[in-house]
């Protein structure tokens, strides 16, 4: 099964002309509080399988995670538990912080 990738300057353009795509952050609560994109909204990867209620199925996700890795385990685990619409932010937050926002921090 292939999960969707897309770029932090294609998730960027997508943001500006969808103010309603549903940003998932799976990293934990600190590397949240230091770094995110505005409007994304947490739970971490451990919490997922308890937390699934409070993902809508029909709408479209982008999961971020600090370099690609959860976010893309996150898009299995979504994947398999019947979402159709979600894709892996490519390089996660910190390739944000390269290609697209400068202000937010590399860690």
């Amino acid at each position: 099964m292939s999960i969707r990738q897309v770029s932090a300057s294609e998730l960027k353009t997508r943001i500006e002309n969808e103010p309603h795509l549903f940003l998932l952050d799976v990293r934990e609560p600190n590397e949240f509080e230091y770094a995110r994109i505005k409007n994304s909204v947490l739970i971490p990867l451990n919490q997922i399988p308890q937390r699934l209620g409070e993902l809508n199925p029909q709408q479209e996700i982008v999961v971020i995670c600090h370099h690609g890795v959860r976010s893309q385990q996150a898009c299995m685990y979504l994947s398999h538990s019947g979402f159709k619409n979600i894709a892996n932010l490519t390089g996660g937050i910190d390739a944000w912080s390269c290609d697209c926002d400068s202000s937010v921090p590399r860690y």
